[in-house]
């Protein structure tokens, strides 16, 4: 009976671990990037499972350690205060059915960022483009899905041909001139992962982000883990850092879960990206399924 649990406990354990690395293979595969949102507690159960198999000791405490080792990452990603930087990004999935528009725009203006970035403006809660116009007068629209923009909104004028729109591929962009020199800004809203088509969504937008010149911003709601491979793909063709630390914006529910009851499952879909990185802050949900982001990032690389 001990040596039919022992090799039970053992073939748990090989499983877990294989599952646990495959949260990396999202260059090879589409599925790995859908693995890597549940990384942590895979890497955290793989960990523990191999303490209590018959495997050798130096490969139990190694796999043991590199998990631990993986975990310490991301409660430093969790706890580092990055130091701010002089441009502010508000970041925000508005909820296509949003009916808090009036307070989430006085929200907007009142912490008076340089840029707004929006995902799933719809007819239902597109009047919030004519409150915040007075301060955000230049902006950019372009349609995603069949019912939804992204949106780029700022207070710095557009430099001549400094929109970029790509129907269907999840972005909009300005190319600015602010104060500290000129910018993109991009709005990037990118699809559920695998079997969902993320993964050739990012592979096009990629082609894109490596063709701009200049500092580049990306704050949007990405579906995907910072560390997912669809995600590093578009950030290093960017040459960006995510600003910190860490933060949910969403928490999973499944189907039928009590509205307003939220599983703690809590997600860090929405990002900003610049090139020296920065410091973020949560906003209220107001009306949305997504928290808002207030980043202040540095656009010079350190």
């Amino acid at each position: 009976m001990v040596s039919l649990m022992r090799a039970l406990v053992s073939i748990v354990a090989g499983v877990l671990v294989l599952v646990a690395l495959a949260t990396w293979g999202g260059a090879l595969h589409p599925a790995g990037d859908s693995l890597a949102v549940a990384r942590l507690p895979l890497v955290a159960l793989a960990g523990l499972a191999v303490i209590w198999t018959g495997w050798p000791r130096w490969l139990r405490w190694g796999v043991a350690g590199a998990a631990l080792v993986v975990l310490g990452q991301a409660v430093v990603m969790k706890l580092a205060a990055p130091s701010p930087g002089g441009f502010a990004v508000y970041q925000k999935n508005l909820l296509y059915r949003n009916a808090q528009i009036p307070e989430l725009a006085a929200d907007m203006l009142a912490q008076a960022p340089d840029v707004i970035t929006l995902q799933e403006l719809t007819s239902r809660n597109g009047d919030i483009l004519d409150r915040l116009a007075p301060v955000y007068p230049h902006r950019a629209t372009c349609p995603f899905y069949s019912w939804s923009r992204n949106a780029v909104l700022s207070r710095h004028p557009v430099l001549p041909g400094g929109t970029l729109c790509l129907p269907g591929q999840g972005v909009a962009g300005l190319h600015l001139d602010t104060p500290q020199g000129p910018v993109w800004v991009l709005s990037v809203h990118l699809r559920w992962p695998w079997p969902h088509p993320q993964a050739s969504q990012a592979e096009a937008l990629e082609e894109v982000l490596a063709g701009l010149e200049g500092p580049v911003v990306l704050s949007g709601d990405f579906n995907m883990m910072p560390w997912g491979h669809s995600v590093r793909r578009l950030t290093r063709a960017a040459g960006v850092r995510r600003a910190g630390p860490l933060q949910p914006t969403y928490w999973l529910a499944p189907h039928g879960w009590p509205a307003g009851q939220a599983l703690p499952i809590p997600l860090p879909l929405d990002q900003v990206w610049a090139p020296g990185g920065g410091q973020v802050e949560t906003r209220p949900l107001w009306g949305s399924d997504h928290a808002g982001v207030l980043a202040r990032v540095h656009l010079d690389a350190d």
